[in-house]
């Protein structure tokens, strides 16, 4: 059988009036926003089948049976999931235009393996003795079981049942592994890879249920645990929520991007449905075209912590690339999405929302509160927060209104900052890839590799390091892009999220460790040599901006070049002799 394009099967579903089709098989009648009927499938004769046409599906409150239009051919007329979508088709009058390769998808058992999974694990959550403590936990966040089961939530057992559960529907232990339902150690024994937490399916844009993410309940961790990649699941390429939230993404010509599951539950519930998340995850490239695909703006709704400040400006910047216009919403110190609507409900969040800021004003609001502007060297540091979200600017104009914001609150020349903006155009092959060599013209072989090497040593060292090392230094000061993935990924702690290049880095520096080397002399140095990277950086912009100016102000930037050269020698007393070698001014 063909394969019908998932553009088509998207504007299938979206033409398709679910309340029309599936009122021909049932006497539906309104219930406010929605509509009731006895249900079809298991016979009852009290109205507790609803269609909910604003998400495009339907649920039984009873026999909890559920989905979309095509999953309502499916279940009642047996239809395999090409025929109900030609027979949709057929009745809104879109063609289907058929291509190849010819056959069943290979990937059909794994689908089916997932979508038994949910079944059973949604069982469990009504059902199982065991799950009480998840329903206790549901109940502890103002969450009605009757109100998430539609959603598809889901129990995990600590035992082996699922095993149990999916031989007896004739799965595929090989099947279950592919799919990342089971783990099987080095001795050989198989286990479920989620015991004793909440789930949350997370659908493909078909509305499949393709993995799963997993809330531990009680001591454990990882807090969140993530279905691995599989044939059917990339994490980097989907979000949550995504196959509900598109359609009002369009309508409302914007998208809402929280952090987390929970946060994506009442929002949605609270009728706010444009809101998707990333899946345990930074925002990778794939899902903000998948964003930029379906909203022409997104606001960012994270925390406001500083965890949650590095992961909505690594985000906003994301978004740029894609040409998005992004906005940054500001919480109320301690509130997350979830705990606001509860307090305040959609009125409440629709205000700060309301209120949302460009990301780059965000970042001169935050730096400015520092104090950074109120002097020369903070001037540079701000103006190094600042480049990578004018670079990460794909609209020209946007670009050009940053550059001109950010000369403007750091006092410095236009097109100074210009040329600085364009010196590390992503992709320019400016950024160093030799570990030992990081971009600097300093060279310091006292130091294990780089600078940036024994901070992130000191930091896998847990406290009271990683508290010194975060205070001293950002994360956007390490050039090295593995080194970078990796301090960010302890800060946040989300080293489950690293890439395959930046997880090879973490294990070796595990592995690698401090050994015989004194932690305070590293961690001196190590400071030491990152500060004078900044005091160099200084110096130049000092050099690019002294032939532009007048002999008045060129006397006095030539004043403050000795001042940040005297500070650089006290800080690394080689660098006159390097800097003589060179031939670098101001020596």
């Amino acid at each position: 059988m063909s394969l019908i394009p998932d553009d088509v099967i998207e504007q299938v579903r979206e033409a398709a009036d679910i309340v029309g089709i599936i009122g021909e098989h049932v006497e539906l009648r309104r219930t406010g926003a929605d509509f009731r009927a006895a249900c079809p499938f298991h016979g009852g004769t009290h109205r507790n089948f609803a269609v909910i046409p604003k998400k495009g599906m339907f649920y039984c409150f009873v026999c909890h049976e559920g989905g979309d239009v095509f999953t309502f051919f499916m279940k009642k007329l047996g239809m395999d999931y090409p025929t109900a979508v030609r027979e949709v088709a057929r009745r809104v009058g879109i063609a289907i235009p058929e291509r190849g390769p010819t056959g069943p998808d290979p990937r059909e058992p794994l689908y089916g393996a997932v979508a038994a999974a949910a079944d059973w694990f949604a069982r469990q959550l009504r059902e199982s003795p065991e799950a009480q403590v998840a329903r206790d936990y549901l109940a502890s966040r103002h969450l009605e079981l009757e109100v998430v089961l539609p959603l598809g939530l889901g129990y995990a057992p600590r035992s082996k049942a699922l095993l149990d559960a999916m031989k007896g529907l004739g799965v595929r232990e090989e099947v279950l592994l592919e799919a990342g339902l089971l783990v099987k150690r080095e001795d050989g024994t198989v286990l479920p890879r989620f015991r004793g937490r909440l789930l949350f399916p997370i659908h493909d844009l078909r509305a499949r249920v393709v993995a799963f993410g997993g809330r531990i309940l009680g001591e454990g961790e990882p807090k969140y645990l993530n279905s691995p990649d599989s044939p059917v699941f990339h994490k980097g390429k989907l979000l949550y929520n995504l196959h509900v939230a598109k359609h009002a993404m369009r309508k409302a010509e914007r998208a809402i991007l929280v952090e987390g599951y929970f946060d994506v539950l009442r929002l949605s519930l609270a009728g706010i449905e444009e809101v998707v998340a990333p899946l345990g995850t930074g925002l990778t490239p794939d899902q903000a075209q998948l964003l930029a695909r379906h909203a022409p703006h997104v606001t960012l709704l994270y925390d406001s912590d500083d965890a949650g400040l590095r992961a909505t400006f690594r985000a906003g910047d994301e978004l740029l690339r894609q040409g998005l216009r992004v906005s940054v919403a500001t919480l109320p110190p301690g509130e997350d999405p979830d705990t606001l609507v509860q307090k305040q409900g959609a009125a409440g969040l629709e205000a700060i929302l309301k209120d949302a800021v460009d990301p780059l004003e965000r970042k001169i609001q935050i730096l400015d509160r520092k104090a950074f502007f109120a002097s020369l060297p903070g001037r540079r540091r701000a103006l190094d927060r600042l480049l990578p979200t004018i670079r990460a600017a794909k609209d020209p104009i946007t670009r050009e209104l940053y550059i001109s914001r950010a000369a403007e609150a750091a006092g410095v020349r236009k097109d100074v900052l210009e040329r600085e903006a364009g010196m590390r155009e992503a992709g320019s092959g400016m950024r160093p890839t030799d570990p030992t060599h990081p971009a600097s013209r300093i060279s310091h072989p006292v130091l294990p590799a780089s600078a940036e090497k024994a901070l992130v040593l000191l930091l896998l060292e847990g406290e009271p390091w990683l508290a010194r090392v975060t205070e001293a230094v950002d994360a956007e000061e390490l050039e090295f892009a593995p080194y970078r993935a990796v301090f960010e990924a302890i800060t946040d702690d989300a080293v489950l999220a690293l890439d395959d290049t930046s997880a090879r880095t973490y294990e070796q520096l595990k592995e690698e460790g401090l050994g015989e080397r004194d932690p305070n002399e590293m961690y001196e140095l190590a400071v030491s040599w990152m500060e004078a990277r900044r005091l160099e950086r200084q110096l130049q912009q000092l050099d690019d901006q002294l032939p532009f100016e007048s002999p008045e102000r060129q006397a006095s930037l030539i004043a403050e070049k000795r001042r940040v050269f005297d500070e650089l020698r006290k800080r690394y007393p080689r660098y006159k002799i390097a800097a003589r070698r060179r031939g670098a001014p101001g020596t």
